[in-house]
C-alpha cells in the first residue's frame, strides 16, 4: 500500500520504530490529506501543523538514538473537540468556548501523548456533543465522505470522517447515546464504546469549564479506527484509574478466551418489534449472520424476554435530562434552539412511535432538575442493568442494528426520517438501537458489514458483557473475518 494515511496505527508505529518510514513523513502525509479533502468534509476544525511537525522531528531524532516515547511513538492522531488539549483550542462547538485554550489535557489525551502519539488537530462535532448530526455554532457542518449531501452522523461525525478518509489513523470520541456507534455506521469505520465508568472522562466537555461535575453515568470516551487491532491498542493505553475521577471502577484488563469462530454462541436481532429497521439493513444483517453460521458459529435470532424498549428509552431520556440540566449555563439562545427541536420531535413522524420519545415531558427536568427523580431513575437503571447482565450470560455477543436507517440527507434537528416510506421520529431513527446500551453501560463494538443500494455503509453493533472489552474485541476480530473489512469512501483516492 503506497498511501501511508490508510495504514492502521499499530502498523505505522512498527514502521516508524523499524525506520521503514519516518514520523515526519507520516505526519506530512496526514496533513496533506487534510489539506486535500477537509474543505469538502469539514471534519477537522483546528489544526496544529507546525507543532505536529516539530514533534515528529523530535520523534525521529529519538528513533535514531534508539529511544521510544511509547507504543504509538511518532504516530499522528486527531482528537474530538470535546476533549481538552493543553495549549490547543478546545471549543466543543460552543460559542462561549470559541477561544478556550486549556491548561491541561483530558486524561485520555494525556495517556495517548504518554504513549508517543502526536496530536495534529481537533475534529468537528455536534454542539456540546448533543445531536445525531455534527453541526454547531462555530464551524461548517460535517459532510459524509460517501455522499456530501448526507450527514456523517453525530455527535462524533468529524471523528468518523477523519478516520474513514485517512485524515487520522485513530480518533478519540465519546458516546452518551450513540455518538460514536451511529457515525461509525454512517461512515463505514470501526468504533468501541467501553463499559460505563471504565475510561476517565476528566477533561471532557460538557461539562462546560466552571460547571459542577454533572454527567456521572452513561458517558464514556471511545475510539474510532480502521481495524479492530487499533481499538485494542487504544483501549489498553486508555484503561486505568484516575485521581481526577475517583469513581472509575478499578477493574483490570481482562484476558480474552480466544475462542474460535466455531466455538462462539451468537445472538442476533435484525429489528425490534417497536422500531422498524430499513429492509436493506435487515437483509445485510441476515447475510452477515448467514456467513457466520457457514463459518461454523452458533447463531440464534433472539431478544431478552424482559427487554422493554419503551421503558428503557423513558428512563434513558430522564437520566440524560437530569444529568445535563447543570452541565452548562442556560441562556436565552439555548431555549430558542431547544424548543423548535422539541416541537419537531413531538409532532413529526409516526404518531405511535412519537409516544416512545415524547421529549416534551423532559423540559421540566432540563430546566429544573429534581434530585429525587434522579435517584429514582438510577434505581431503575440498576434493575435493568442486572436484567441485561443475566440475559447476556448465555451468549458470547449479541448482534443488533446500529440505527433504523443508513446515513440520511442533512436535516433540521428533530425532523422525521423516512425509513422505507414510514416517517420515524428523529431521535428514534438514530438512537433507538444505541441508547439502551448507553443506559445499561454495556460495551459495544460497531463494525461495517456492507452497503445499501446507494452505496452508503451499513454497520452492526456487537454487544458484549460488562468489563470484558478485550474478550469483546477478540470476538469482533473473528466476526470481521467474514466481512470485506474497511472500505475506502469514493471521495478518497489512493495515489
Amino acid at each position: 500500500m503506497n498511501d501511508l494515511t490508510l495504514i492502521p496505527a499499530h502498523k505505522l508505529a512498527r514502521m516508524i520504530k523499524e525506520r521503514e518510514t519516518s514520523s515526519l513523513e507520516v505526519v506530512n502525509a496526514y496533513l496533506h490529506k487534510i489539506d486535500k479533502y477537509n474543505f469538502q468534509l469539514n471534519a477537522i476544525c483546528t489544526l496544529d501543523k507546525e507543532n505536529a511537525r516539530q514533534r515528529a522531528f523530535l520523534a525521529d531524532e529519538a528513533t535514531s538514538r534508539g529511544e521510544s516515547w511509547g507504543i504509538l511513538h511518532g504516530v499522528p492522531i486527531t482528537i474530538k473537540d470535546a476533549f481538552e488539549t493543553a495549549g490547543l483550542r478546545t471549543t466543543a462547538g460552543y460559542k462561549r468556548l470559541k477561544d478556550y485554550i486549556p491548561a491541561q489535557d483530558a486524561t485520555v489525551v494525556q495517556r495517548l501523548r504518554a504513549a508517543g502519539a502526536i496530536i495534529i488537530g481537533k475534529s468537528n462535532l455536534a454542539k456540546l456533543s448533543s445531536d445525531f448530526q455534527s453541526t454547531n455554532d462555530l464551524f461548517e457542518r460535517v459532510n459524509n465522505p460517501w455522499n456530501l449531501d448526507y450527514t456523517a452522523g453525530g455527535s462524533s461525525g468529524g471523528s468518523a470522517v477523519a478516520v474513514a478518509t485517512g485524515m487520522a489513523p485513530l480518533e478519540i470520541g465519546d458516546d452518551i447515546g450513540g455518538s460514536m456507534r451511529q457515525p461509525a455506521h454512517f461512515c463505514g469505520v470501526y468504533s468501541l464504546k467501553p463499559t460505563d465508568r471504565r475510561i476517565s472522562t476528566a477533561g471532557h466537555i460538557p461539562e462546560v469549564p466552571g460547571q459542577p461535575k454533572c454527567i456521572r453515568h452513561i458517558l464514556t470516551p471511545g475510539c474510532f479506527a480502521r481495524s479492530i487491532e487499533d481499538l485494542q491498542l487504544w483501549f489498553s493505553i486508555s484503561l486505568g484509574t484516575d485521581s481526577r475521577q475517583p469513581n472509575l471502577a478499578p477493574v483490570p484488563l481482562d484476558t480474552p478466551s480466544n475462542k474460535s469462530l466455531q466455538n462462539l454462541k451468537i445472538a442476533w436481532t435484525d429489528s425490534w418489534k417497536e422500531i422498524p429497521v430499513a429492509l436493506e439493513i435487515q437483509a445485510a444483517i441476515k447475510s452477515f449472520v448467514n456467513n457466520l453460521a457457514q463459518a461454523g458459529a452458533s447463531t440464534e435470532n433472539w431478544s431478552p424476554e424482559k427487554f422493554d424498549l419503551g421503558e428503557i428509552l423513558k428512563f434513558y431520556n430522564l437520566l440524560v435530562a437530569q444529568s445535563m440540566g447543570h452541565a452548562k449555563p442556560w441562556e436565552v439562545d439555548d431555549l430558542w434552539q431547544v424548543l423548535p427541536f422539541m416541537f419537531r420531535e413531538a409532532t413529526q413522524g409516526d404518531k405511535t412511535l412519537r409516544n416512545l420519545s415524547n421529549l416534551s415531558q423532559l423540559l421540566p427536568s432540563l430546566l429544573n432538575p429534581n434530585p429525587k427523580k434522579y435517584f429514582e431513575v438510577l434505581t431503575e437503571r440498576d434493575r435493568i442493568i442486572a436484567q441485561m447482565d443475566e440475559a447476556l450470560e448465555n451468549w458470547d455477543v449479541w448482534l443488533c442494528p446500529v440505527a433504523t436507517c443508513t446515513a440520511f440527507t442533512h436535516s433540521a434537528k428533530g425532523a422525521a426520517i423516512d425509513v422505507d416510506g414510514r416517517k420515524i421520529p428523529y431521535l428514534l431513527a438514530s438512537g433507538a438501537y444505541t441508547m439502551p446500551f448507553a443506559f445499561t453501560g454495556h460495551p459495544v463494538v460497531a463494525i461495517p458489514i456492507g452497503q445499501d443500494d446507494t452505496g452508503l455503509p451499513i454497520g452492526i453493533q456487537v454487544v458484549g458483557k460488562r468489563w470484558r472489552e478485550m474478550e469483546l474485541l477478540s470476538i469482533a476480530r473473528q466476526l470481521v473475518s467474514v466481512t470485506k473489512g474497511f472500505q475506502i469512501p469514493p471521495l478518497v483516492y489512493t495515489p
